[in-house]
């Protein structure tokens, strides 16, 4: 279906799909949210750039060293980038993220007086932010409706069949705005996170304690190959 507009009838059973999926996630992992460590706005920044290609738990404990040493906006922002990297390197792509960090701290110093800016906009204008990012923080931070495409929420919605064969992360994410009830977004994301590490693995899904199960259509087409 990749190309082509969904019919009103196949976007209402995806939008009914989708209500249902929300309900038995939330039942599921009642208590959802980031799973990276943060204070303060421009912390999460920092953890969501050293997060790419890299766990968050890895994440946490980087950073403890990381905003020990420079606690504020303004401290990081008169860092070196090669300082900055020399704490960083255990997250991989040391250098580039180094150097995200260190612009995008010296714009929040410049522009937005240490603040981190509100409008998915402004986030989207800062060095290393991308729409993941920028959905994290308008939803996690700002509480604003927020659809954050991870590979765990890319890989278990075109399992389940809320989208389908739909793998680019913006795409993924308009797909998903136009079933998923706006208030619901940012957490349903987060509880994909959860239930793709505790059950819908990608090397090996547990299908048999999934509470998805029966409605998942990757999981009715492999019990129908059996």
């Amino acid at each position: 279906m990749r190309g082509k507009n969904i019919s009103a009838e196949d976007l209402t059973a995806k939008k009914e799909l989708a209500l249902e999926v929300i309900r038995r996630l939330k039942a599921e992992y009642p208590d959802a949210g980031c799973t990276l460590d943060y204070d303060h706005a421009w912390q999460l920044l920092v953890s969501v750039r050293l997060a790419a290609q890299c766990t968050d738990a890895r994440v946490n404990i980087v950073v403890q060293d990381l905003f020990a040493k420079y606690p504020s906006v303004a401290a990081l922002a008169e860092a070196e980038p090669e300082d900055i990297e020399a704490i960083v390197k255990p997250c991989g792509l040391g250098r580039s993220k180094a150097r995200d960090i260190s612009a995008c701290m010296r714009m929040l110093r410049d522009k937005y007086d240490c603040k981190v800016p509100t409008t998915f906009e402004e986030l989207l204008a800062l060095p290393g932010v991308g729409r993941k990012s920028a959905n994290l923080i308008m939803g996690d931070v700002f509480g604003k409706p927020a659809i954050v495409t991870d590979t765990h929420c890319i890989r278990l919605c075109n399992k389940i069949g809320l989208v389908d064969g739909i793998k680019e992360p913006q795409k993924v994410e308009m797909a998903l705005w136009k079933i998923v009830p706006p208030e619901e977004g940012s957490d349903l994301c987060h509880r994909f996170v959860m239930h793709g590490r505790a059950v819908c693995n990608a090397r090996k899904p547990e299908c048999e304690k999934c509470c998805l199960s029966d409605i998942c259509r990757c999981a009715r087409e492999e019990a129908s190959n059996v």
